[in-house]
């Protein structure tokens, strides 16, 4: 197993700057004063596919080399690994297929198809998932990349956090919301180097809440097919991101699927951006536990938000 490092992230920033953009910094007097912390909140949902997944996908990508690239990438994901792909694939001009939930938002579905991604639908489970996928993979020959359990892939979504730090001066702690734990990694990747005494929180949904059960109890425990809100963060860990976790996170944090939609609602209202509600676990976690991040300047990351406004959260089913 390789563990990227710090020159690996460096390299990757390097590499995928003319694809990506520099996300800014937003915050909230009313935030900062309802939690008693100074938040920053990095707005990856502004990024071109509107996930931070864009960072890992396009270094795996334009990482290849051109015999590889010509047989394309694979993946399998719950949607946004899969749009950024799919993105980083067309900017290279090179096929992409992934496996996707039946269940995963159309929203998501839409934006594959629309970066020339070719999906193939799985039920909505883990093992039904890596099963479809092993399939597709073995008909195109394309490259795997893992949404999260990949090198390059955690070099990527690490350049998020060295931004971080260049356009805030600093942080006492940093909260991402942790599925696999692929930019949680990148998070603990970067920071373990460039700011070794910022403490790390992942913020994960109770009704999917196997990194807080692994965390706790020193080993993988991987839920098949748990159920929440917060669809981009219903993978298990894996051995690499699991380095990472059990070595450099603070903590991790559980939220309800309502405190999720109190603080997607809030979000939405008070810095005006638009987010899935995997993203809003973070301030969920903040609000939930206040004294943890009192009197700090905690930086949140902002994943995604590619969001069905048909179906949002608290509308009635």
């Amino acid at each position: 197993m390789y563990i990227p490092t710090y020159d690996d992230m460096l390299a990757a920033h390097e590499r995928i700057k003319p694809h990506i953009r520099r996300t800014q910094i937003r915050t909230s007097d009313y935030l900062n004063e309802l939690t008693g912390a100074q938040l920053f909140f990095k707005c990856e949902n502004f990024q071109e596919p509107g996930a931070f997944k864009v960072r890992g996908a396009t270094n795996a990508v334009f990482g290849l080399d051109d015999e590889q690239a010509k047989k394309g990438v694979a993946t399998h994901s719950s949607g946004n690994h899969a749009s950024c792909l799919s993105y980083a694939a067309m900017l290279r001009g090179i096929p992409c297929n992934v496996v996707m939930p039946r269940t995963a938002p159309q929203a998501k579905k839409d934006t594959v198809r629309r970066y020339g991604g070719k999906i193939t639908e799985c039920e909505p489970s883990t093992s039904s998932r890596e099963e479809t996928f092993a399939k597709v993979q073995a008909e195109t020959g394309g490259d795997f990349v893992h949404p999260y359990n990949d090198p390059r892939v955690i070099a990527g979504q690490g350049t998020c956090s060295k931004e971080f730090m260049e356009q805030t001066d600093g942080l006492d702690a940093v909260v991402a919301p942790i599925g696999g734990g692929g930019m949680v990694s990148g998070t603990c990747l970067t920071l373990s180097t460039l700011a070794p005494e910022t403490e790390i929180y992942a913020a994960e949904p109770e009704q999917a809440d196997d990194a807080y059960r692994s965390f706790k109890a020193g080993h993988i425990i991987a839920d098949d097919a748990p159920k929440t809100i917060a669809d981009g963060l219903l993978v298990p860990l894996k051995d690499l991101t699991w380095h990472f976790v059990k070595n450099h996170v603070t903590d991790i944090l559980t939220v309800s699927d309502q405190e999720i939609v109190d603080a997607m609602k809030l979000t939405w209202k008070h810095l005006r951006v638009v987010m899935e509600p995997s993203s809003a676990v973070p301030l969920a976690t903040i609000l939930k536990n206040p004294d943890t991040f009192a009197g700090k300047r905690v930086g949140v990351i902002i994943t995604g938000g590619n969001v069905d406004l048909d179906r949002l959260p608290w509308m009635p089913s």
